[in-house]
């Protein structure tokens, strides 16, 4: 029961840090999400968390880090490889190094290889903090793509410089040769671990299509589970790097997704938001569990007076400026030697702001934390491990004293870049693939998918509105949306006139004239009180199939006859009205309306029957979508080919062709 009131907890506390971090834009969300952890164990008596590396490396680091390397531009990580390199391997060494012997030496009464072991575990950056700062402060993508794709690396060569200087602690031995051979074992095992389950997972689900299993739940949860395996397999049977495993499989899997996207579109859609929201809690819990841990880790080093408080909030600032100067002269170093050495053709020359910035977003977090915590209490010779309580102290110190210093300072050193580097404008885009989609869907419409085709038109109509409405500014969008009000009455207004026109010149059944009244005072109850219709909307379609279902063969069939009449003569005359109009309303305004009259003429004019039971409706739905989807993507090939695109823009293109399949397409199978 305490697990799960813990659970619900975090929960809870996410939805509340989520909100706080709404409105305090300046403050990023990790560390919202710490000080919110930290009141909340200062308040909570009696709250203890322990966190075991093992554990908390499976459960959060494997599926995070392969989430973020599926995701990330390959190209892009190909393109900065000696850059990630270097900084993951060169940069964590350095820093272990360096780090350590300033640690001690500022420190005394920290041994050399526990602070050794300090700076190793100060050494990993963590982007999931930054991304937080991203979101407020417009940071040049290639120095996020950098920390980013060094974090992939970092993670694995922090945590196995810090077991080995944590080993030379507790066992008095260490042997540089030996830490050498395993570390290349860890890292070459690893990467070979994780191409290989991979490859194996997805060879799994090819042979258990074949066998007739189609329930995307089930490969959507086989999906998920890949990085647990992974990591399990690497770190427990080969005592490999788990998490340079969990990296390399997941960068294999966004090859075999992007080359698989068209046959299993619904399996990767589920999947993507499973992906989405397992990423929004882990990433959550992680920070609340390094504020409901810090009292607790830390209160131990605040009762002792042997060390004056201020005197530790000191050595903080210190260790952490120190553990940021050596990521600066290396970033400086580098990048002289990249551009003096190794100068490509769109290579530009690097300036010291750029540095600070790329230090800066250097922050500690996750595997800092996590790898501190696990220090054991005791060495082999049954002594206390030397400085534990300071030890977690400093880091934790480090972790906040980087996230606040890269709040404070990345504003004021990005101030006017917001200008010179502009989000990507895909609107233009997107509006061609929606329109390519419409056309496409008018193009296959026929009398037995009319119904279904229509439906998925509105979908798309609405989109489309949707992507124009957000060219226009704000005054614009007031004048548009009165306009189409103002239109959508009129038009209102005459098809309840044509109506009564032509149900004086015909013989109509009294329950035809009751349901097509009504539907126009629905019409226009929808423009005046959309949210009101919407309720209702469901109830009377229930009570009109149930009405209609109660009358006799030859009262349908005569019903039906006078119906598509009436649609056809009154919608019409009011499509005629409207085009008209085009002198006194503007044109996407016509536009819209006209559209939404000539498919309510179709739908009422060229549907006589029944399309057939659900699972025909589903299966043409399917259909039509797929046909939909698949031309979208034939455009964006298209302006990929003609070089209207670069590679981050077609990825986030693509991105929003999965988000029309969730739309249009994914229904829940239970």
């Amino acid at each position: 029961m305490e697990t799960l009131s813990l659970i619900l907890l975090m929960l809870a506390l996410i939805i509340l840090t989520q909100v706080l971090g709404h409105y305090i834009r300046f403050i990023p969300t990790a560390l919202i999400q710490i000080l919110v952890g930290t009141i909340a164990a200062l308040l909570i008596s009696g709250l203890k968390i322990e966190v075991e590396s093992e554990w908390f490396l499976l459960l959060f680091i494997a599926p995070l880090l392969y989430n973020d390397s599926s995701h990330f531009p390959r190209e892009e990580l190909w393109k900065m490889r000696a850059a990630i390199f270097g900084n993951a391997i060169v940069l964590v060494l350095l820093t272990t190094i360096i780090g350590g012997y300033f640690i001690n030496w500022l420190v005394p009464v920290i041994p050399l290889a526990a602070a050794f072991a300090l700076a190793a575990i100060l050494s990993p950056t963590d982007p999931i903090a930054v991304n937080g700062i991203a979101k407020r402060v417009q940071i040049p993508e290639q120095i996020l793509n950098l920390v980013r794709g060094e974090s992939l690396i970092n993670d694995a060569s922090g945590l196995v410089a810090f077991s080995y200087a944590v080993a030379a602690v507790v066992t008095g031995y260490f042997s540089i040769q030996q830490a050498t051979t395993e570390f290349i074992y860890m890292f070459a095992v690893g990467a070979v671990v994780g191409l290989a389950i991979s490859i194996a997972m997805n060879w799994l689900k090819m042979k258990l299509r074949r066998t007739g299993i189609e329930d995307v739940v089930f490969y959507a949860l086989l999906q998920i589970l890949t990085p647990f395996i992974i990591f399990f397999v690497a770190e427990e049977v080969l005592h490999a790097s788990g998490v340079i495993a969990v990296v390399t499989g997941g960068i294999l899997h966004a090859l075999i997704k992007e080359r698989t996207e068209t046959f299993f579109a619904q399996e990767q859609t589920l999947t993507d938001n499973i992906w989405t929201m397992i990423a929004y809690i882990l990433n959550g819990i992680i920070f609340l569990l390094l504020g409901l841990t810090l009292p607790e880790a830390t209160r131990e080093i605040f009762a002792d007076d042997a060390i004056n408080n201020w005197r530790l909030m000191l050595f903080v600032i210190e260790i952490g400026g120190v553990i940021l100067l050596i990521r600066l002269v290396w970033t400086m170093f580098f990048n002289w030697f990249d551009h003096r050495f190794l100068k490509k053709a769109d290579h530009q020359k690097p300036s010291f702001k750029q540095d600070v910035i790329t230090t800066l977003v250097g922050v500690r977090g996750t595997i800092t934390m996590v790898g501190v915590l696990s220090l054991p209490f005791l060495t082999n010779s049954g002594q206390a491990f030397p400085e534990r309580s300071l030890i977690i102290f400093l880091a934790a110190g480090v972790i906040i004293f980087t996230l606040v210093l890269a709040t404070v300072l990345l504003p004021l050193l990005n101030r006017g870049e917001a200008d010179a580097q502009p989000e990507l404008d895909l609107n233009s885009f997107k509006q061609r693939m929606v329109t390519r989609a419409i056309t496409e869907i008018k193009q296959v419409v026929n009398e037995e998918n009319s119904t279904v085709a229509f439906d998925l038109l509105n979908e798309y109509h609405v989109m489309l509105r949707l992507l124009r409405a957000q060219e226009k500014s704000e005054e614009e969008l007031t004048h548009f949306n009165e306009q189409l009000k103002k239109l959508r009455l009129e038009a209102v207004q005459w098809e309840r006139d044509f109506t009564k026109q032509f149900l004086a010149d015909h013989e109509t059944p009294d329950q035809l004239k009751k349901e097509v009244f009504r539907s126009i005072d629905n019409r226009r109850e929808a423009i005046d009180k959309e949210a009101r219709f919407r309720l209702t909307q469901p109830i009377r379609k229930i009570l009109w199939k149930r009405r209609r279902s109660n009358m006799s063969s030859d009262q349908l069939i005569r019903l039906t006859q006078v119906e598509h009449e009436l649609y056809e003569q009154v919608m019409g005359e009011v499509i005629a009205r409207l085009e008209g109009c085009r002198g006194d309303y503007p044109v996407d305004v016509v536009q819209s309306v006209l559209e939404f009259y000539k498919r309510l003429r179709f739908k009422h004019t060229r549907w006589s029957s029944p399309v057939g039971g659900k699972a025909d409706v589903d299966q043409q739905k399917e259909e039509l979508c797929l046909r939909a989807i698949e031309v979208q993507r034939q455009e964006i090939a298209s302006m990929s080919k003609e070089g209207d695109l670069s590679g981050e823009e077609e990825k986030e293109l693509r991105r929003f062709i999965h988000y029309i399949e969730s739309v249009v397409l994914y229904e829940y199978v239970e």
